[in-house]
Order: structure tokens, then C-alpha cells, then sequence
């Protein structure tokens, strides 16, 4: 009946509690408790499964090693231990569960009684206390290892203490109610009478409730230490949860490109330097005619919306949200880690924009609200890169580069274009071969003043 006891370790240590949760503040705990519902939501599946396959694996090896129909007992109590794993997995959840942490006592029973009561179908003549000669209770320990992957410290001990108390109280029980073989002990006394001591030991219808004992007071100790240990475990993932609480959070006003650089470095985005990057600005035609009026409430509602869109497609574009400028905005694409087609996502970023924009429109007018243009200028060149400030950090990228960019999404008024972009990028984008023709319904306005530059240049737009 070893094997029985190792068969019903699996269902107590997937169905273990994650109480220690609920200490973690609310915001705090909801991305751990989701990790560990999910992790506990497929560990009991494979419980169930590995269950299913164990036991009647374990059913056949039992009767190869013990081929009377009486094993047919312990047949039954696979049976039910298996049932009870399947009751235990539709029941489980993270958090305390009375119904579950009933069915883990439920399965630690089963088990107990299956080690330590004598099978009512042997007719053999055996007495109770060789039960308790065949060390089955080791394999508690594997119910109390595999606890510790559930997550709950609490579970732990719980599993520890009623294990301890359910042997101790079987100890009485058997020990009451059972009657010694007479004889037995007569044998061991007369072969071992120089040594009373070893007789009593050897004695068949002796308990050594000194051993049994010790088994479990050693469990318990065993029980809290590892659950100690878990719930260290679960204050490092809990501190885990609030690290990633803190950069999702960041990732709200940052280009996942930012929030991954500074998770990697030990010095935030490194040292200052100067790359190619491309920058582009997007503002919208007109805002402070369009704002007047309007509430204040909807102009905020507006300009979050507005960002949303247009902050999507720069993060969708590998680009990086440099900031907020109001009505509009400053993304950089080569930053904070150059890439093979900088320019090219910059291009396709603003056609994603205007496209995007147009769709909002149509929504927009079928609500009867005024339609919303915006001006975005693209330019492509050497720019300064790295942290500013003291404490607070702030990743800037500063040059010529970022001013012209700047005065192209201007220039959009006077060439009544939605999209100006310089010369530099257009020959950017086609060095970057990436087989896409994105200068199409490109119209080619050279000799542009740009305030700044000291001499004229070529722009491209698009209406």
C-alpha cells in the first residue's frame, strides 16, 4: 500500500491555497493573483491527468506484488482518491477555499486510513502494528515537498499539522481497538530476553510510540520551515508583481523601447551619444479655433483621444514616444537602439496616422462633431542622445535634427499638406531597401525656406 500513499500526494500538493495574497494591497497583489490562477488553474488540470494515468498504473503494480483478490481493497481506495482529485480540481481557485482546504483534509485521510487500517478482506492473521513497521509514512514528504509548489505557505503547515495529528490519532485509534497476536511477542521475548530493549523493538504487536512520535514532530518541523520558505517565495514574487505593476505603469507614458532599456541597464539608456535617428512631430491644424468652443472637459476628452490614436501608431511603428507637446507630438524612431529601417518606420508611421485619423473623422462626423487635421513632419539626421536631469531622469534627444523635424510639421499649413517630410528621409527610406514604395502621391516642393537653416531645402509632402 506504499504506493497508494505516493498516488494521493499529487491532488494535496496541487489543490495548496495561496493565501499569503491577500496581505499584498490590491494593486499590488492583481498581477500575481492572475499568474498564480493561471499556474494553479493548469497545475490542477495536470493533477487530474497525471492522476488518472498514476493510479491505474500504481492498481496494476499492486497486484503484481501482492496477486490476492484482497488487494482489491486497495483498488477501492485509488478509487477514491482519484475521484477526489478530480473534486478537488473543479473546486480549486487562488485565495482561501473552505471546500477545497475540506477535500485536502479529505485526501490526507483517505491516504491515512489506507496505511495504517488493516485490509478487511486479508484473512491473514497480521498484527496492526506491522502496518506501521512498513515506513510508509515517508511518503507524506512527498505530499509536503510538491505542496511548497503551490504557492502557500499556509497550506504547508496545514498539510504538516493535520498529517501529524491525523498519524498520531491513527496511532491511538489502532493502538485501542486492535488486539495483539498472542504469541508473537512470547517468540521475540524468549529469543531476544538478554536484550529487553530489542525485544521490545523486534516485538510484532509493539507500536514504538517513541518512533511514531518522532516521525511526527520531525513533520511538523519540517512543515513550518518549508512553509517559511514559501512564503519568503511568495514575498519575492509579490515584490516581482509590484516591479512589474511599476513598469507596466511606465510603460503608460513611455515607449516600451525606453521602459525596456532602462530595465536591462544599470545606467539608464547609458552613456550620451550621438546617433541617426529619425523624429517626427504630428499636431493638430487649427486647435486652439477648434478648442474655443468647447468645454474643458471635452477638450480633454478630445486630446486623449487624439494621443491614444497617434500613440499607438508610433508604438506600433517601433518608434519611441519622446512627448506630449500639448495638441501633438514628438516621436523618435532609432532610439534608444538604432535600427535597419528607422526612416522607413518614421514614413509608414505617418501614413498609419493620417489613416487613422481619417477613420476617427468619419466616426466623428456621423456624430456631428467637426473633423480634427493634423500636420506631421518627418526629418532624418544626427541627434543627441541620453539622460538629462539629476534625480529624475528624462531621456532626451536634442539637435538640429529635432528642430527641423519640427519646423517641417509647420510647414504643413503653408503647402496645405497633412505630411512633409525632407529630402533626407526620402533617400533614407530608399537606402534602407526594404521594397517598399512609400513616395507615391509624394509631390516634390524644392527651395523651402526652414526657419534655422541657413539655406534652402527639398521637402516631400502629401496632401
Amino acid at each position: 500500500m506504499t504506493d497508494t500513499a505516493f498516488a494521493s500526494g499529487t491532488s494535496a500538493a496541487k489543490a495548496a491555497e495561496t493565501g499569503s495574497l491577500q496581505q499584498a494591497s490590491p494593486a499590488e497583489s492583481r498581477f500575481a493573483e492572475a499568474a498564480l490562477d493561471e499556474h494553479k488553474r493548469r497545475g490542477l488540470q495536470l493533477a487530474v491527468r497525471a492522476r488518472w494515468i498514476a493510479l491505474p498504473i500504481i492498481a496494476v503494480f499492486i497486484v503484481f506484488l501482492n496477486p490476492v483478490w484482497s488487494v482489491l481493497y486497495y483498488h477501492g481506495i485509488l478509487a477514491l482518491l482519484c475521484l477526489n482529485g478530480w473534486f478537488i480540481s473543479r473546486v480549486g481557485k487562488v485565495g482561501r477555499s473552505r471546500l477545497e482546504l475540506l477535500l485536502i483534509f479529505l485526501d490526507l485521510l483517505i491516504m491515512t486510513i489506507g496505511l495504517v487500517v488493516p485490509n478487511p478482506f486479508d484473512a491473514r492473521e497480521i498484527p496492526a502494528a506491522i502496518l506501521y513497521r512498513f515506513d510508509n509514512f515517508q511518503y507524506f514528504f512527498v505530499i509536503l515537498a510538491a505542496g511548497t509548489m503551490a504557492y502557500s505557505w499556509r497550506t504547508v503547515i496545514a498539510i504538516g499539522t493535520w498529517t501529524a495529528a491525523m498519524w498520531l490519532s491513527a496511532l491511538g485509534l489502532v493502538w485501542w481497538f486492535s488486539s495483539p497476536v498472542h504469541g508473537l511477542s512470547e517468540a521475540v521475548a524468549d529469543a531476544l530476553g538478554f536484550e529487553p530493549e530489542l525485544a521490545e523493538f523486534f516485538d510484532p504487536n509493539s507500536f514504538v510510540v517513541q518512533l511514531r512520535i518522532q516521525e511526527a514532530v520531525v513533520f511538523v518541523l519540517v512543515a513550518v520551515t518549508l512553509g517559511f520558505s514559501v512564503r519568503r517565495f511568495n514575498g519575492l514574487l509579490m515584490s516581482n508583481a509590484s516591479l512589474t505593476r511599476e513598469r507596466t505603469n511606465l510603460s503608460r507614458y513611455f515607449s516600451p523601447n525606453v521602459v525596456e532599456q532602462l530595465s536591462q541597464n544599470d545606467e539608464p539608456l547609458k552613456q550620451v551619444r550621438s546617433e541617426n535617428v529619425a523624429v517626427l512631430f504630428i499636431d493638430i491644424i487649427g486647435f486652439t479655433r477648434l478648442s474655443a468652443g468647447m468645454d474643458p472637459h471635452s477638450v480633454i476628452d478630445l486630446l486623449r483621444e487624439f494621443h491614444g490614436r497617434m500613440e499607438r501608431e508610433v508604438f506600433r511603428h517601433h518608434g519611441t514616444l519622446d512627448k506630449y507637446l500639448g495638441d501633438g507630438l514628438m516621436a523618435t524612431f532609432g532610439t534608444p537602439v538604432a535600427g535597419k529601417q528607422d526612416a522607413t518606420n518614421a514614413l509608414v508611421c505617418a501614413h498609419a496616422m493620417r489613416s487613422s485619423l481619417a477613420k476617427w473623422n468619419r466616426e466623428r462626423v456621423k456624430q456631428g462633431k467637426q473633423e480634427i487635421r493634423a500636420g506631421i513632419g518627418i526629418h532624418y539626421g544626427e541627434a543627441l542622445l541620453g539622460d538629462i536631469g539629476a534625480n529624475r531622469l528624462e531621456y532626451a534627444v536634442l539637435g538640429m535634427t529635432v528642430n527641423i523635424a519640427a519646423r517641417l510639421e509647420n510647414l504643413t499649413r503653408r503647402l496645405r499638406a497633412s505630411i512633409v517630410v525632407s529630402e533626407t528621409v526620402a533617400e533614407q527610406v530608399k537606402a534602407e531597401l526594404t521594397g517598399l514604395d512609400l513616395m507615391d502621391g509624394a509631390a516634390c516642393y524644392p527651395d523651402q525656406e526652414v526657419r534655422g537653416l541657413d539655406q534652402p531645402m527639398t521637402v516631400l509632402a502629401w496632401t
